[in-house]
């Protein structure tokens, strides 16, 4: 288990201000003991909860170009035929997922091939379960055609607390499945757009590995 390089300023900005509010708190309140231990307690939470979101586990992906690999950590939201109005602009099966602040949030990709469309929205920050947030809300759009000439189209959502979006890919470049393409910051969703008819491995209500568990299958 690693730390997410995105991690870095914001574990080092949660230290300095753990810093000055254990000394603030010293200085001005040292005989409340209970006042002590209870700033004590709150920093140790505070940096515990900071440090573990910014987790990266190694994970090892079974390579197949027959599969969708789950691109993120978290809960499926979403398995339904819907109309994809910004790439494909026809209908696709849509499979939604939602990371919680608890969940890893590295990004990862759910097919080999080369991008051939990427996108980045500026937008709203709805809560990611919101219906209008795949369209409203700030996101990137990422389009990967694997070597069975299958575009799989993947989404970065911001959610509510989600407010940087990070990713490391762009058009023409050739990404592996499973190596992370993208990160996003406390809370967020990934969508993934698959041809209609695609067999989906997962349920509604699954909570899935990033890099691991295989979404889909093509025929």
């Amino acid at each position: 288990m690693t730390i997410h390089k995105e991690g870095y300023t914001s574990i080092a900005l949660t230290v300095l201000v753990i810093f000055i509010l254990n000394a603030f708190t010293h200085y001005y309140a040292s005989d409340k003991q209970w006042l002590l231990w209870a700033v004590y307690i709150f920093s140790f939470a505070l940096f515990i909860i900071v440090l573990q979101f910014f987790r990266h586990p190694k994970r090892v992906t079974s390579l197949n170009d027959q599969q969708v690999i789950c691109p993120a950590d978290g809960k499926v939201v979403v398995i339904e035929e819907t109309v994809e109005t910004e790439y494909f602009k026809d209908k696709r099966l849509q499979v939604s997922i939602f990371m919680s602040p608890v969940n890893v949030h590295v990004n990862r990709n759910p097919v080999s091939g080369v991008v051939q469309y990427f996108k980045y929205h500026p937008g709203k920050y709805l809560v990611a379960w919101d219906p209008k947030s795949s369209t409203d809300n700030e996101r990137t759009t990422v389009v990967v055609e694997n070597k069975l000439g299958v575009q799989v189209l993947f989404r970065q959502i911001a959610g509510a607390l989600a407010r940087r979006i990070v990713w490391y890919v762009k058009e023409g470049d050739e990404v592996k499945q499973g190596e992370q393409f993208g990160f996003i910051k406390f809370g967020s969703r990934v969508d993934v757009f698959l041809p209609v008819g695609t067999p989906v491995n997962v349920n509604l209500g699954e909570v899935v590995k990033g890099g691991i568990t295989v979404l889909a299958t093509f025929k």
